[in-house]
This record gives C-alpha cells, sequence and structure tokens, in this order.
C-alpha cells in the first residue's frame, strides 16, 4: 500500500523531528500550559505528497502547529563516573523536563509566497 502522508522535518527547542499531522512527539520543555496551541516556523524540509520542499536553512511561510498534551519528566538517567586506581566514584541521577505534543497540522505557506515573488518579479523584467 502506497499511500503518502505530508510531513515536514521541524526544528523544536534546538532538535531536529520528522514530524506529521496527529503525531505524537516528547520534546524539551516548552513554554506553555497544557492544552496551548504552538506554532513552530523553523520548518527546514516539507514533503507534500512526493514534492519535496528544502529550506535554505527554513522555508520561508511555513509552518507546524502543535497542541500541548502534558509537562512530565523522563526516565532516570544515571551518570557513574569513576577513575581507576584513584578510590574516585561519582553517582548522579538525571531526569529530563520533557513536553508531549501533537501536531495539530502543517501549513505549507511558503509555495504561496515564492509565486507571488515570480509573479512580481516577472511583472518587473516586463516594464
Amino acid at each position: 500500500i502506497n499511500h503518502i502522508v505530508m510531513y515536514a522535518i521541524v526544528e523544536i527547542a534546538g532538535q531536529q523531528f520528522k514530524v506529521s499531522k496527529d503525531q505524537k512527539v516528547y520534546v524539551h520543555r516548552l513554554e506553555g500550559n497544557e492544552g496551548d496551541a504552538i506554532t513552530f516556523a523553523k520548518v527546514l524540509l516539507l514533503d507534500d505528497n512526493g514534492k519535496v520542499t528544502i529550506g535554505a536553512p527554513a522555508i520561508e511561510g511555513a509552518s507546524v502547529e502543535a497542541k500541548v498534551l502534558q509537562h512530565l519528566k523522563g526516565d532516570k538517567v544515571i551518570v557513574f563516573k569513576k577513575k581507576r586506581r584513584k578510590g574516585y566514584k561519582v553517582k548522579n541521577g538525571h531526569r529530563q523536563s520533557l513536553t508531549q505534543i501533537s501536531i495539530t497540522g502543517i501549513t505549507a505557506g511558503g509555495k504561496k509566497k515564492a509565486a507571488k515573488k515570480a509573479a512580481t518579479e516577472e511583472t518587473e523584467t516586463a516594464e
């Protein structure tokens, strides 16, 4: 079954994620309360049914809308440091603060803007 889904590679809190509509993603803690709508404008790549648009570095006008589902803490990671034969041992724990978001939509506004720019350039060269 070859059913194509629109997806985007978007930068969220300094990390890049490949997202599509109705997908749930865990990202580093974001500002905003549970239930809030967030828009990410730094879309690096957009695939709309096989038509790929690559930004330089980001696609102008394209955005990804998401909704904050919950704020939570990740699993505990144990950080253990040791230097052999020196009697040096340090044990530390770390739990990352995360936010679970649900992607509500991907807007490919860049295509429309590019078309307008091309049209204005054509009229300027014609004059």
